[in-house]
């Protein structure tokens, strides 16, 4: 049909998506194949590119709404940025491959990537990944994140959601305590997406940003934040991979101020004087009933950090001795991810460990 005819088709539905089905062409160049996922942003769709020889991409096609188009230009700007400063894709962030916009909604066409790391976990029962895995992905995280860091950039999701597995193909074994099958991701190697809420050092900071169980102690008491809010988001994650849960699982913010006590230990009285939110204070200390069914729900599901270690064997308390580093509640005391790649639990680390070994020994070099 003539442009204007097919023009005149395009239609949203009422919530602003594209009405598209499997087998339409974008641009005379995408074919849809499938949804990938959804998001209040809009659709990820698996399309064909014909453009690229016929190999398969995901296309972000975000909702005809104002403030989404808004958030996506954004993002293409920053994702334009990692394109310019990593030409290689070196540094592990998903690389976009082209954008347009598509009568309203704002396209953009990434590498297809495969489960992320939070849906191969929710799909294997929680189990948590191997130290080695953990090793291997946490090292490919800081990477990559550092690498935003020296470019003038805080991510501000990291989330578990938020790392994708280049490849999530598995093998399973049957665990006969358990009676059930068990996933073993075969390649560990992952990729930091879901660039639109990253900003840039110069422009303006939101009071609050990241999803609540990754959110920094400064951000929940509105004291500013930089670089080192994704660091404290890391270490959320790490802990999530090793135990296969949330390490602040909660919804509020004095709660979770309090699971940080219970799990941390006290907030700096520096942090308690600064704070403009007192109202979770009292006499320079956090204002928290133990008694309540808060208080009791914190003191059942959180303890000590250290009693979390699954084996007393050195690389494990290597590990929890990193991410102590990654959630040090003063943000100029916390660990830096330079420092991070430089930490004992990275040091003899096996070649290729958990699969992905070419992208492993690709990176060995960036971080020296």
């Amino acid at each position: 049909c003539s442009p204007r005819t097919r023009a005149l088709s395009v239609r949203d539905d009422e919530e602003g998506h594209l009405i598209c089905r499997s087998g339409d062409v974008l641009q005379e160049r995408y074919e849809i194949v499938s949804t990938l996922g959804e998001g209040t942003f809009g659709r990820v769709m698996r399309c064909i590119d014909h453009r690229r020889g016929g190999a398969h991409v995901a296309l972000k096609i975000i909702k005809n709404v104002e403030k989404y188009k808004e958030a996506a230009r954004l993002e293409i700007n920053v994702l334009e940025k990692i394109n310019e400063k990593d030409p290689d894709n070196k540094f592990l962030c998903v690389q976009m491959y082209d954008w347009f916009d598509y009568h309203g909604h704002m396209c953009i066409s990434f590498e297809l990537l495969a489960l992320s790391t939070f849906d191969f976990l929710k799909e294997n029962n929680y189990l948590p990944y191997s130290i080695g895995q953990v090793r291997h992905m946490a090292y490919q995280i800081c990477l990559a994140v550092k690498f935003l860091h020296d470019n003038k950039l805080t991510h501000t999701d990291l989330k578990p959601e938020n790392i994708l597995f280049v490849n999530s193909d598995f093998t399973m074994t049957y665990n006969v305590e358990k009676k059930r099958e068990e996933r073993t991701v075969k390649s560990t190697a992952v990729r930091v997406v879901d660039f639109g809420s990253a900003t840039f050092d110069h422009e303006h900071h939101s009071t609050i940003v990241s999803t609540r169980h990754y959110r920094a102690p400064e951000v929940i008491l509105e004291l500013g934040w930089s670089h080192p809010c994704d660091v404290w988001s890391i270490g959320c994650i790490l802990f999530e991979y090793y135990l296969g849960f949330t390490l602040f699982q909660t919804h509020d913010n004095r709660e979770h101020l309090a699971m940080m006590e219970r799990i941390l230990g006290p907030v700096p009285s520096r942090m308690i004087r600064k704070t403009r939110k007192q109202k979770y204070f009292h006499r320079g200390r956090l204002d928290w009933d133990e008694t309540s069914s808060s208080g009791k729900y914190v003191r059942e599901n959180c303890k000590p950090l250290r009693r979390y270690l699954l084996s007393e064997a050195e690389d494990h308390h290597q590990f929890f001795d990193l991410i102590e580093g990654m959630l040090e509640y003063e943000p100029t005391k916390r660990l830096a991810l330079a420092d991070s790649l430089k930490h004992p639990f990275f040091e003899n680390m096996g070649h290729g460990e958990g699969g992905g070994s070419k992208t492993w020994e690709g990176n060995r070099d960036i971080s020296r």
